[in-house]
C-alpha cells in the first residue's frame, strides 16, 4: 500500500469513527437533560406521595440509563465498524481535496486541539504549505512520499512573496484557490505585482500562539528553500489568520529568525485583534448553562470549543495569555500587548453589514463576527498600532465577503504597490 493510499484510508476511517462518536456524545447529553428533568420531577412527586415513589424512580432510572447507554455503545461500535469499511471518492486523501479539506477544516476548528492530543490522522500536519491540496516539503533531506518538492513548485520564483493565512475552520481553499486560472488574491497579485503566492494551512483548533510558533519556523524554512533571496515578504491574514501572522512575526523576532527582516507589509482582513463578541458570549453562556442541571449538558458542550476559538475572546497571540490559567474562569480576557512588527507597514480591513459604518446596526453587529474597533485594533484600553489612514471599511458586507471582494483586492493591491525597502532574507 502506498503512503498516499495509507493516508487516505487513515483520514477516511478517522472521519467515520469521529462522526458516530459525536452521535454517541450527543446521546449522552440528551441523557443528562432527561435525568436532570426526571430527578426534579421525582423530587416534587416525593413531597406528595412520600417514599412510595422510590421504586418507581428506581425502575425509571434503570430503564432510561440502560437505553441511553445501549444507544451510545451501539453508536461507538458502529463507528469503529464503519471506519474499517469507509471510503472516499477518488484516489487522493480527503485533506487534499476541496470538499474533504473543508470538512476536516471545520472539524479541526471545533476540536482540533483534542484531535492533535489524540494523535488523530486528521491533525497530523498542523502547519503546512499547500499547492492544490498537496503538502510542499520544505525541510532538508529527500522529499517524503506523497509530498512535493519546494524546488519543483517554486522554480523560477522571484524575491517577492505573498503568504496567505486563512481563518477559523477554513483552509487555503477559502481564498478560492483553483490553479493558475483562479481569481483569488494570490493569483491576482502574481499577475499585477509579480509576487509569488504561498498558501498556508493550519489547524485552527490549536492555540494561536502554537500556530504562530510553527508558522514562524515554517517561514524560516521557506526562506531557506526559496530559489532566490526573499527581498519583499507580505503576510495577508483573514480573521484568525491575522492573529496567527502577528504571533508568528512576534515570536520569530524574539528568536532572531531571518524572515521578519524581509516583511514589508501585513494585511489583516476582519481580524479580531481585540477579541470577538461571539466567543465572549459563548464563554459566559457556557458558565450560565452549566449552573443549571437541566441545561448543564449544553454548557459542557459549549465548553468543548477548541483552544483556538477560546483565544479569540481577547485576541490572544502569546503563550502567557493562556498558560497555567483556567480557560473557563469568569472575568476579563487576558491578552498581552504585542506590538506590530517594527519596520513594516500594517493595513487592515473592517466590514459592516450596513453600508454606513456609523449606522447603529453596523456598530452593533460589525461584519457579523467581528466589530470594526476590534478589526482596527482600537479600543478604550488597548491600541494595537494601526493608523486610521492604513485601514479600509467595506460596507454592506459580512465576515467572509473579505475573502473574495474586488474592492478589497484593489485596495490591497494599491497598498502593496507602494515602494518600500527592507533588508531582505538571505536564501540558502
Amino acid at each position: 500500500m502506498s503512503v498516499v493510499e495509507d493516508r487516505r484510508r487513515g483520514e477516511v476511517r478517522a472521519l467515520a469513527e469521529l462522526g458516530l462518536n459525536e452521535v454517541a456524545g450527543a446521546v449522552g447529553g440528551i441523557h443528562g437533560v432527561h435525568r436532570a428533568i426526571s430527578d426534579r420531577v421525582f423530587r416534587y412527586v416525593r413531597f406528595g406521595v412520600g417514599p412510595a415513589v422510590a421504586p418507581v424512580r428506581a425502575l425509571h432510572d434503570g430503564i432510561t440509563d440502560g437505553v441511553y447507554s445501549t444507544i451510545g455503545t451501539v453508536a461507538r461500535t458502529v463507528g469503529r465498524v464503519a471506519a474499517v469499511g469507509a471510503d472516499w471518492p477518488g484516489e487522493r486523501p480527503p485533506s487534499e481535496t476541496a470538499r474533504g479539506a473543508a470538512l476536516i477544516g471545520a472539524v479541526l476548528g471545533l476540536i482540533g486541539d483534542d484531535l492533535e492530543a489524540e494523535g488523530s490522522p486528521l491533525a497530523a500536519d498542523p502547519v503546512t504549505v499547500r499547492v492544490d491540496g498537496a503538502i510542499v516539503h520544505l525541510g532538508e533531506g529527500p522529499v517524503p512520499p506523497g509530498r512535493i518538492a519546494a524546488e519543483e513548485v517554486f522554480d523560477g520564483a522571484g524575491g517577492r512573496v505573498v503568504v496567505l493565512l486563512h481563518g477559523l475552520t477554513e483552509t487555503e481553499y477559502a481564498w478560492g484557490v483553483g490553479g493558475a486560472d483562479a481569481d483569488d488574491y494570490g493569483v491576482r497579485l502574481a499577475v499585477d505585482l509579480g509576487a509569488t503566492p504561498v498558501y498556508l494551512r493550519y489547524n485552527t483548533g490549536r492555540h494561536i500562539s502554537d500556530n504562530g510558533r510553527d508558522v514562524a519556523d515554517l517561514l524560516e524554512q521557506l526562506a531557506r528553500s526559496w530559489p532566490v533571496p526573499i527581498t519583499d515578504l507580505t503576510l495577508i491574514g483573514h480573521s484568525m489568520g491575522g492573529l496567527v501572522a502577528r504571533s508568528a512575526a512576534h515570536q520569530a523576532s524574539g528568536l532572531g529568525m531571518d524572515w521578519p527582516s524581509a516583511v514589508s507589509a501585513t494585511v489583516s482582513l476582519g481580524t479580531p485583534h481585540l477579541g470577538a463578541p461571539l466567543e465572549s458570549a459563548a464563554h459566559y453562556g457556557s458558565a450560565a448553562l452549566t449552573a443549571v442541571p437541566e441545561t448543564a449538558p449544553f454548557g459542557r458542550l459549549l465548553r468543548r470549543r477548541s483552544a483556538g476559538i477560546r483565544d479569540l475572546r481577547g485576541g490572544s497571540v502569546v503563550d502567557e495569555d493562556w498558560r497555567d490559567r483556567d480557560a473557563d474562569a469568569l472575568g476579563r480576557a487576558v491578552a498581552a500587548e504585542v506590538p506590530l512588527l517594527d519596520g513594516a507597514a500594517h493595513y487592515f480591513v473592517a466590514a459592516t453589514v450596513t453600508r454606513d459604518a456609523r449606522h447603529p446596526v453596523g456598530r452593533l453587529l460589525g461584519d457579523g463576527l467581528v466589530l470594526p474597533p476590534s478589526a482596527a485594533g482600537v479600543g478604550r484600553a488597548r491600541r494595537i498600532g494601526f493608523t486610521a489612514a492604513d485601514g479600509m471599511h467595506l460596507g454592506a458586507a459580512h465576515h467572509f465577503t473579505m475573502l473574495r471582494s474586488d474592492a478589497v483586492y484593489e485596495q490591497v493591491r494599491d497598498w502593496l504597490d507602494q515602494p518600500r525597502e527592507r533588508a531582505g532574507v538571505t536564501g540558502a
